[in-house]
């Protein structure tokens, strides 16, 4: 593989899929890096006979699944997972997460918080010392559409920063219409800050009604990849 991103995700969810799946259910998050995870996984089934069943987080996850022949399954059914593998937007030296740049936010949210493990999986692009040193289009926040406004001026006043409704490309006009049918806020910080007290500020119903999940992940990861332009996987451990 040429291209050192592309084969830096390949190298950092190999190794994530080979150190922590074993037979069970298995959460899949969204993104690149999660596209190479899921072909490792079912050679693994395939070579292995591993047995596990696959919870997406979104339908790009989904198809996925289905694409690999890797059985399909839904948190109704099976609400306890083994681990879930997931990309992110970024990661600070704590793991803490920046996620939901595709919008999946609040399903990936969901399934990091079933896993017994949370495990993280990005190409060196993503590892930072502070949020917002790599990643500098804010933090996602999903709201309920006919919220935004008010959510949008109660961030600003609380947190400061600025906040953008995100829209879609230039083939469809809107905004971006994320999978459980809401809008995309994207708030722009400055400096570094307390990102539990902020996680719980936004997620205040009191405070900022509106707001469905935040893309801001504190505490929920304990192991992450990174995959290096030079042909090394980095970990990081909290």
């Amino acid at each position: 593989m040429n291209d050192p991103v592309e084969n830096a995700k390949r190298l950092a969810a190999f190794k994530a899929v080979d150190n922590h799946v074993v037979d069970g259910v298995i959460g899949i998050g969204s993104g690149s890096t999660v596209v190479y995870a899921v072909e490792r996984l079912a050679q693994r089934v395939k070579d292995e006979g591993l047995e596990v069943i696959c919870v997406p987080s979104s339908f790009q996850a989904k198809q996925l699944i289905i694409q690999h022949d890797l059985k399909l399954g839904d948190l109704e059914m099976n609400p306890y997972l083994k681990v879930t593998i997931d990309g992110a937007d970024e990661s600070d030296h704590m793991l803490t997460l920046i996620k939901g740049g595709g919008g999946c936010l609040t399903q990936e949210k969901i399934l990091a918080s079933c896993a017994e493990e949370f495990v993280v999986i990005a190409d060196y692009r993503k590892a930072s010392t502070h949020l917002g040193e790599q990643w500098t289009k804010g933090i996602p926040i999903e709201v309920i559409p006919s919220a935004y406004r008010v959510v949008y001026h109660k961030i600003d006043k609380i947190l400061g920063g600025k906040s953008e409704l995100r829209m879609s490309g230039s083939s469809k006009a809107g905004p971006v219409v994320t999978d459980n049918g809401n809008f995309i806020l994207d708030w722009n910080f400055d400096g570094v800050k307390d990102w539990k007290e902020v996680e719980t500020t936004l997620n205040m119903q009191v405070k900022i009604p509106g707001v469905v999940e935040n893309g801001l992940f504190v505490g929920m990861a304990r192991k992450a990849y990174f995959g290096m332009s030079d042909g090394t996987v980095m970990e990081r451990n909290v």
